[in-house]
């Protein structure tokens, strides 16, 4: 593609489409404990792309997202001649990123476990004694973190250190949309058994200054989710339907968390990939396929 590459994460690439449009290609890369490994997940991409399409359009009706085009079929004729495209790709408005962080809790795991066993709150909220690691929370609770550089872990702070870097009427707003977006998506994940024990989403202010959903939303890379009839409270946190197993294979391993990354067995790829495709098909309740279009 004669595209202008402007951003290379760990799993997008971003691409400039015009003065004020942008082209997100999903790709398949894995990461692991900050750390981009050498085996992608085939077909990893896609999935995530096609989830975040369905979670946008989901939640549209709380707060307007990014997403211009999400049919491959009617972009750009330069972009539809490159078929392995095909559903790992999204054109968006571009929007002034607001750098941080914003995560929903519905149970207590991850970092807000680790924090609460020091401290007994997350985010400076304080917690009700003796809960135990996948306690469901009395209500969701709102606990932003700073964006962090490649490579570098993003750092959890408090509600009033967020106000103090984007301005308390654009904390309040981001604190509230991520609550309202979290709620409707964790009550449709649940009527299809599977828990949303919290999820993080990105925000920015479009070309009119209002404030927009952005990057991806929803994915097993961006959220926790368990199935339901493997969650038993006070018995500790479910394997997540997501790159849990790249994870558990790289501790059994005792890598260094340092370059270079091992590679991984064909299994751990089997089992990872078949973890997200089944998150997708819970979660929309459809059937995941993979479409094939020859690049001309």
């Amino acid at each position: 593609m004669n595209l202008p590459l402007i951003y290379r994460g760990k799993v997008r690439d971003v691409y400039e489409l015009g003065s004020d449009q942008l082209l997100i290609v999903t790709t398949d890369r894995i990461s692991a404990f900050d750390i981009v490994l050498p085996t992608p997940i085939v077909g990893k991409g896609k999935v995530l792309n096609e989830l975040s399409l369905f979670w946008f359009d989901y939640v549209k009706d709380i707060v307007p997202n990014h997403v211009i085009e999400g049919n491959f079929f009617k972009f750009p004729q330069e972009i539809q001649e490159r078929g392995y495209l095909r559903q790992r790709t999204m054109i968006v408005k571009k929007a002034k990123k607001i750098d941080i962080e914003c995560i929903a809790r519905g149970y207590l795991a991850g970092s807000a476990w680790k924090q609460y066993q020091k401290t007994q709150s997350v985010c400076g909220i304080a917690l009700p004694e003796g809960l135990t690691e996948g306690a469901k929370l009395e209500s969701p609770i709102f606990t932003p973190s700073t964006k962090a550089n490649d490579g570098a872990h993003d750092e959890n702070i408090t509600f009033e250190k967020m106000q103090e870097l984007v301005g308390a009427d654009t904390a309040q707003k981001l604190k509230d949309l991520t609550l309202k977006i979290y709620e409707k998506m964790a009550k449709l994940a649940l009527e299809r058994k599977i828990i949303i024990a919290d999820t993080k989403l990105e925000f920015g202010f479009d070309n009119d200054g209002e404030i927009i959903l952005i990057d991806e939303l929803g994915t097993p890379d961006s959220s926790r989710f368990w199935e339901v009839k493997k969650y038993r409270p006070g018995a500790g946190v479910p394997k997540s339907l997501d790159k849990q197993p790249v994870r558990d294979y790289l501790e059994e391993i005792k890598w260094n968390k340092q370059e270079p990354a091992p590679v991984l067995f064909a299994n751990i790829v089997r089992r990872t990939y078949k973890n997200y495709v089944s998150a997708y098909e819970k979660l929309t309740n459809t059937k995941f396929t993979q479409k094939v279009v020859k690049s001309v």
